[in-house]
């Protein structure tokens, strides 16, 4: 557990707090300006319960029953009421982390000050989190318009004690008994409350958060291996020189050829193609290699959009209604997911390409009419031996996958209550999706990062000396138990092993370690 405190204050949260509480379990507070705000707002929410005219999520239903006057005798119920009609999620659980990114951008917004909670609530919610309680959350029940409605109020529903949550054991119980556990009283809502902790895009937001991280791991790691696949295939890495890059001047293209140059320096293989081969000069490599970085480049300044719109969503206040400054309250339409569920959606659109042009390089390496001298399939005895022949096949069917995957849920509105929420966003659809595509696409660099090792040592065996850093991956696999193919081993554990070593960001610490700090 990561021991350092993560401060909410009413002006947003960060990346790097939601990775912390959400992955690292770090600890949550509140801070005195955040619960002043609380305090504040909740004044302003008292009055206009007092009045005889309705206001919207004070004193009225909700959705398409917004038109009924709630009186007082029967508001309480009615905030207990959404919650538990909400919670109607269904099918498989949902991430650990997920779930805790969650509850930590709806308490990031509850400290705003704009949707009229109580002090206590928020507070609750940051026990919860820092008792290692995880509420029972599924994958479906989200349309990703009024927020990720069944997901939140999954998680409403454990601070009230009721349904089911993770304990810090891993063990699911009653909600109201792991809150007893902890010393936690569970929260009985009042006015306009329960909708508060509905009413947000925090589900999708999380796992576009967590998303950029990871992808950002990935983007430096097939920058890595498309680099160690050049060299593998004796190409030329003038094709990096930054002056090529500067006269197309997109920041991600440049990063990413700043990137292989950086990992093949000192190379002995680039470059050597009629040399070892004896086939007349090589003009061109073909466009997997030599056009790795537009394309891992296109998809760096893609991640640059999506952290923009990340930044943006991690200092809104996402509610409806919001109090806002000098006492007004007013219903909105900030809760629709439309400007995360694009980038969720573009995002599944790079990670598929990144993936696909990362095949290719790998089938390359595997086909001895192409391979410029390479063994087929990269076998120790074609024939008797396959190779890395079905390790490609694994690679193809995730890629896919990925390609199914990156078809856009944003455009896919289903109306809903009545017709009042008639345009919705998808946006949750978007970023469930999307993890699966950044675990496909792990699995994929981890293919090419199997295949252009072997390669690179069976140059080496030839007598041609390879980079500082591509020797310097090699013997960090081999540390990490990757022992190559060879008679007699089948590959399952060391794939599992080198797809461990990508995602862990291992194969990136490891080429800094030669390099420096890469982009």
């Amino acid at each position: 557990m990561d021991m350092h405190t993560v401060v909410v204050g009413t002006s947003g949260t960060t990346a790097e707090d939601v990775i912390a509480v959400a992955r690292r379990g770090a600890r949550v507070e509140l801070s005195a300006a955040a619960l002043e705000a609380l305090a504040a707002a909740r004044e302003i929410v008292d009055a206009l319960a007092a009045r005889t005219e309705p206001v919207y999520g004070v004193s009225t239903g909700f959705g398409a029953l917004a038109s009924r006057h709630i009186g007082p005798e029967l508001r309480a119920q009615l905030q207990r009421n959404i919650v538990r009609s909400h919670a109607a999620g269904m099918g498989p659980r949902v991430e650990r982390e997920v779930v805790r990114a969650l509850m930590f951008l709806r308490l990031k917004t509850l400290a705003s000050g704009h949707t009229g909670v109580r002090p206590e609530v928020a507070r609750t919610m940051a026990d919860v989190l820092n008792a290692g309680i995880t509420p029972v959350v599924h994958e479906y029940g989200s349309l990703g318009c009024s927020g990720d409605l069944a997901p939140l109020s999954h998680c409403a529903l454990a601070l009230m004690g009721e349904g089911d949550a993770e304990g810090p054991d891993g063990t699911v119980r009653p909600a109201g008994e792991l809150l007893a556990a902890h010393g936690i009283a569970p929260v009985e809502l009042r006015e306009k409350e329960g909708l508060a902790l509905l009413n947000g895009t925090d589900g999708m937001l999380g796992m576009l958060v967590m998303a950029l991280a990871d992808l950002e791991n990935l983007y430096t790691s097939a920058d890595i291996t498309a680099a160690l696949s050049m060299e593998a295939l004796l190409g030329t890495d003038k094709v990096l020189a930054p002056e090529l890059h500067a006269i197309r001047p997109h920041p991600g293209q440049g990063a990413s050829a700043d990137n292989m140059l950086r990992v093949l320096a000192g190379s002995g293989l680039t470059g050597r193609h009629s040399e070892v081969t004896g086939d007349a000069p090589r003009v061109q490599d073909a466009y997997s290699v030599r056009c790795a970085p537009q394309v891992n480049g296109a998809g760096r300044d893609t991640l640059a959009h999506g952290r923009l719109v990340a930044d943006r969503e991690l200092a809104a206040a996402v509610d409806n209604p919001v109090v806002l400054p000098g006492g007004r309250v007013e219903s909105n339409g900030n809760f629709h997911g439309a400007p995360v569920a694009y980038v969720l959606d573009f995002l599944a659109i790079v990670a598929a390409d990144l993936a696909s042009i990362t095949e290719r390089r790998t089938d390359r390496l595997l086909d001895k009419n192409r391979s410029h001298g390479l063994p087929p399939f990269l076998a120790d005895d074609a024939g008797v031996d396959s190779g890395l022949m079905i390790a490609q096949y694994t690679q193809a069917a995730l890629v896919s996958e990925l390609k199914r995957l990156a078809v856009p849920a944003s455009v896919d509105s289903i109306p809903s209550s009545a017709m009042q929420e008639d345009h919705v966003s998808m946006g949750w659809s978007a970023a469930r999706k999307l993890r699966t595509a950044v675990t496909g696409l792990a699995r994929v660099v981890a293919v090419e990062l199997y295949a252009a090792t072997r390669a690179v040592e069976l140059r080496a065996a030839g007598g041609l000396t390879p980079a500082p850093a591509s020797r310097a991956v090699i013997e960090a696999l081999r540390a990490a138990g990757v022992q190559g193919p060879g008679p007699d081993r089948f590959l399952a554990p060391d794939l599992a092993a080198a797809d461990a070593f990508v995602r862990e960001g291992k194969l990136v610490e490891v080429a800094e370690t030669v390099t420096g700090r890469l982009a």
